[in-house]
């Protein structure tokens, strides 16, 4: 079963997550040399991104890479990795490296192989994770009657990522996998505004995990999950 820690407000739970995930990766640091951060694009993770960025940790021993990407320019306004560029490796943590998903191949299923390379050169188990959530149950970008789902899903694929289309968003995707994802000491799921608790508790109801991907993080027991929510 996930934790659900409850908070009053955004900024209280992103100065708290901020300092949590930033412990984690001292932890990882001084256990191990170097530590891994996945994270997620959107709006939600920007106050979140602001807030690490700040925070003192040795940034140089630190690799960020991302949950998901979609198949745009880094330069592009919907690129996840420009979001990371622009709020997290900014301030002290401009020193950390960061390992985009995006190739220069012309689709996501021409560039998984060599996305699938750099994602093998990270520390692995990573040392967190942190996931968003949508309507539809979605997370990273294993979307619901998405073309590649059942891949993207599969426990044994031995693949870290896999080119996806979700059925109406726009843009091709590269997501991890999801035993990549969980291959992560430590799992986050930030979530913000009632919408979203209602579709947590939806999700945490029995159901079919191709209806609510996020089932198939928030149902299994390889890694822990901590759910971070804020009215």
């Amino acid at each position: 079963m996930p934790v659900f820690k409850e908070f009053k407000d955004s900024s209280t739970l992103v100065a708290v997550l901020a300092a949590q995930v930033a412990e984690l990766l001292r932890v990882g640091i001084k256990e191990r040399g170097r530590a891994s951060l996945v994270v997620s694009g959107g709006s939600t993770p920007v106050p979140f991104f602001a807030a690490l960025s700040e925070l003192t940790l040795d940034w140089g021993k630190v690799v960020i890479t991302l949950a998901d990407e979609r198949w745009v320019d880094p330069s592009d306004a919907d690129s996840n990795e420009r979001l990371v560029r622009e709020h997290l490796l900014q301030n002290r943590a401009i020193a950390a490296r960061f390992v985009g998903l995006k190739t220069g191949a012309s689709t996501a299923v021409q560039g998984e192989k060599e996305c699938g390379d750099r994602l093998a050169l990270l520390p692995r188990p990573f040392d967190v994770l942190i996931l968003g959530m949508g309507n539809d149950g979605h997370t990273a970008s294993l979307f619901p009657q998405a073309t590649g789902l059942g891949e993207a899903l599969a426990l044994d694929s031995g693949k870290l990522c896999v080119a996806i289309t979700p059925p109406v968003a726009p843009h091709e995707r590269m997501t991890l996998t999801l035993p990549a994802l969980l291959h992560s000491r430590q799992i986050i799921l930030h979530l913000v505004g009632p919408d979203k608790r209602t579709v947590y508790e939806r999700a945490m109801a029995k159901g079919p995990v191709v209806e609510m991907p996020i089932r198939a993080v928030l149902g299994q027991t390889i890694a822990p999950v901590t759910v971070f929510w804020a009215p």
